[in-house]
């Protein structure tokens, strides 16, 4: 069936929004600018505050929410569901796995590239399939571990591209290989949280973009209040503002002073988060999961042409072949291969559109704010 006009306005928002949101970060983290005090010119580096913003992003999408249920109210026949009631401590403990992840993977985009960043995110399918067998009491398909055991030599795979590609790039090879570590250790806190909304926040029947905006709020009030200590306390060669410290919100702002443009890069992140969850919560609801994975793999292809494009990469064929394999676990985890086996003379078996829309830990590997 062809899509509509408004569904594929959907998808092409949500790889554009998705694509911006990556690049848009490590466009800030390119930037270099004096800060307080007369301090000499130095990077970009403000990792937590970039969380704070995206999180701010997150927050934002609670009024989308409330704007729809006000404009569904003054429909004849409103077609969205009352909600049940919840706490909202509900999301506390999500949100803080939320804060926790992303805060280390901007950490990690400091000291890596951006289209390594994102095919590393990939790994989330592990961590995932393996946690929910544990935690949620569920049983994989041998597709599904095909996915995985696919999944890890697609990792191994990008990360030689970059043990390979480290001496033409600014970042030295320590920093290159910590970073991809991080990313991959920040997928094991987000595997958690998706284990966490499952197992909690799922069975309430929150909207979406509700969850979105609750999470955000609780990750945007604790992190925005964490940047008070964090200025006092000490980060040695970790830390890259002058002071040393684990963040020195005062000398982002100095900076973006002294480079408006900053200010743009941040202002894109923190837009493009909420127009890309609004975006692929309707994707799923008006195409399918599947098809939202889909695009979520595209956009690794966007961010990867870009970066090449604007001169922060070089091309590194061992970067299209972990593509490549990565491409090919996520199909698997997600039972792409049913629609193509159902198309072989052999399959008798019909794969409906139920199989599409299967629970978040089955056969979609993002959270409720996938973008965190």
């Amino acid at each position: 069936m062809a899509w509509s006009r408004y569904q594929l306005g959907l998808a092409a928002l949500m790889l554009l929004t998705g694509s911006i949101n990556t690049l848009a970060a490590k466009w800030a983290d390119n930037f270099s600018a004096t800060g307080c005090g007369g301090t000499e010119e130095h990077g970009f580096q403000h990792p937590f505050l970039q969380a704070v913003g995206m999180f701010l992003g997150e927050f934002s999408c609670l009024g989308v929410f409330y704007l729809l249920v006000w404009r569904d109210r003054w429909r004849p026949e409103p077609s969205m569901a009352p909600s049940q009631p919840f706490s909202p401590l509900l999301f506390l403990p999500p949100a803080l796995c939320d804060m926790t992840g992303t805060s280390i993977m901007y950490v990690a985009l400091n000291m890596t590239s951006a289209s390594s960043f994102q095919m590393l995110r990939g790994s989330v399918i592990i961590f995932t399939g393996l946690l929910s067998v544990a935690f949620l009491g569920r049983k994989l398909e041998l597709s599904q571990w095909l996915g995985i055991l696919v999944t890890i030599v697609g990792l191994v795979v990008v990360g030689l591209a970059d043990l390979h590609s480290s001496h033409d790039q600014k970042h030295k090879l320590s920093e290159v290989i910590t970073g991809d570590l991080l990313i991959i250790m920040a997928q094991v806190i987000v595997a958690i949280q998706m284990v966490l909304e499952e197992k909690f926040v799922y069975k309430h029947d929150v909207h979406p973009l509700r969850a979105v905006g609750t999470e955000g709020f609780f990750g945007f009030i604790i992190l925005a209040l964490l940047l008070v200590p964090m200025y006092y306390i000490p980060a040695g060669s970790f830390s890259g503002n002058p002071r040393r410290t684990l963040e020195d919100a005062l000398d982002a702002f100095c900076q973006i002073g002294h480079r408006p443009l900053i200010a743009l890069a941040l202002l894109g992140n923190i837009s493009s988060i909420a127009f890309f969850n609004f975006a692929g919560i309707s994707v799923t609801k008006e195409i399918s999961a599947t098809t939202r994975m889909v695009l979520d793999s595209l956009r690794t292809l966007v961010i990867w042409a870009v970066s090449l494009a604007v001169g922060w990469e070089t091309f590194h064929g061992l970067e299209i072949l972990g593509f490549g394999v990565l491409l090919v676990g996520a199909a698997l985890y997600n039972g792409l291969h049913r629609p193509l086996l159902a198309r072989l003379p052999r399959h008798v078996e019909e794969t409906g559109g139920v199989a599409e829309r299967e629970g978040l830990l089955r056969g979609e590997s993002t959270a409720i704010n996938s973008e965190s």
